[in-house]
């Protein structure tokens, strides 16, 4: 696999945050995925929230798991650290990573699959757990990477690219986030971008467990009637030789809306997607009513958008385990094992 990088070079002119980076400073590689792939305009978001933010891109840490999104994480914050973990394991591989350094952000990558299905266990714990961490799922309710199967986040009743209508309920991530103690829980669309920014940004300084769901059309896997976030396409194929996907660029879908209104978009399919953004009056102090306000939409066909829930007095995993200040990857041998005279004291303490 070949991969593209950018060039290094800079243009002059170009605007520099309060430490002296381009916007260009936060950019991965050239993106591999589909023309017009919704993931690509939440690599932007994240690039643009990084550089307004004033981030430092060598004080983050991103890691993902397997899909078309964990590849995302490619795409921005070429010179922060990274890690792509397996299938469904990214949380924990973070929350070990966060144990050791606190002092790193941590972002966590991943999509309806890698975090619905195989890891929804691992999504379970570090919410409950208040692990301080951005949690990015792009979610595009199919399997891009083995050809557009359902993901648990499709919606019942929709049909796939082979005409197979899906009888599962839907897991709906937020709700999830909610019920497991999540301090910050927002959802977005990947073409809302005066929405996304600012949404990624707050999840970014949120100090605990900040969940953002970002619902991202999958240009190649959703051309087909009856789905409610892709849209097929024309399938071109040699039987006795090969088997070919053709994909057409596409450009990605964009959205501008006001507070408390709803909006249809319309995927290059004919399909409709109907958002809601919160109203400016709405209360995400309340995490009950944040459920009930979710569920009253969904059943009227409404996706709710914006800052569901945020506990502004949250705490993270450290306090809750109440570490020392320093990270403990910067703790020498005998802090980090004080020897058998204090292990004696901790023993008797437990009889």
């Amino acid at each position: 696999m070949t991969f593209l990088a950018k060039p290094k070079l800079h243009h002059p002119t170009l605007a520099r945050n309060a430490i002296g980076y381009t916007r260009r400073d936060y950019e991965g590689k050239i993106s591999t995925l589909c023309a017009g792939c919704g993931h690509d305009s939440i690599s932007a978001a994240i690039i643009q929230a990084c550089w307004e933010l004033e981030v430092e891109p060598h004080r983050v840490a991103k890691l993902s798991g397997i899909g078309c999104s964990s590849k995302t994480p490619d795409y921005f914050l070429g010179n922060s650290h990274g890690f792509n973990s397996v299938h469904g394991r990214m949380p924990s591989v973070l929350t070990g990573a966060n144990l050791a350094n606190r002092d790193l952000i941590y972002l966590g990558v991943s999509g309806d699959g890698d975090s619905a299905s195989i890891g929804l266990g691992q999504f379970a714990h570090a919410m409950r757990r208040g692990v301080n961490m951005t949690y990015i799922v792009e979610n595009n309710g199919v399997y891009g990477l083995t050809k557009g199967q359902f993901s648990a986040t499709a919606d019942q009743g929709s049909k796939s690219k082979r005409g197979a209508v899906n009888n599962d309920s839907p897991i709906d991530m937020a709700s999830i986030a909610l019920q497991l103690g999540a301090t910050f829980v927002a959802r977005s669309f990947s073409g809302d971008k005066e929405q996304l920014v600012p949404l990624v940004k707050a999840a970014l300084a949120h100090p605990g467990a900040a969940f953002l769901d970002v619902i991202s059309p999958c240009v190649a896997f959703n051309n087909h009637a009856g789905s409610t976030r892709s849209y097929d396409y024309v399938r071109e194929h040699n039987d006795a030789v090969n088997r070919l996907d053709f994909m057409p660029r596409r450009e990605p879908i964009g959205a501008e809306y006001q507070p408390g209104t709803v909006i249809d978009i319309t995927q290059h399919d004919g399909s409709v997607l109907r958002l809601r953004k919160l109203d400016v009056e709405y209360d995400p102090a309340n995490r009950v009513s944040a459920m009930n306000y979710i569920q009253e939409h969904q059943a009227r066909g409404e996706i709710v958008t914006g800052l569901l829930f945020v506990d502004p007095a949250a705490l993270d995993l450290h306090s809750h385990l109440n570490t020392v200040e320093p990270p403990l990857n910067a703790l020498n041998e005998s802090e980090l094992c004080p020897g058998a005279a204090m292990l004696e004291r901790i023993n008797a303490s437990l009889r």
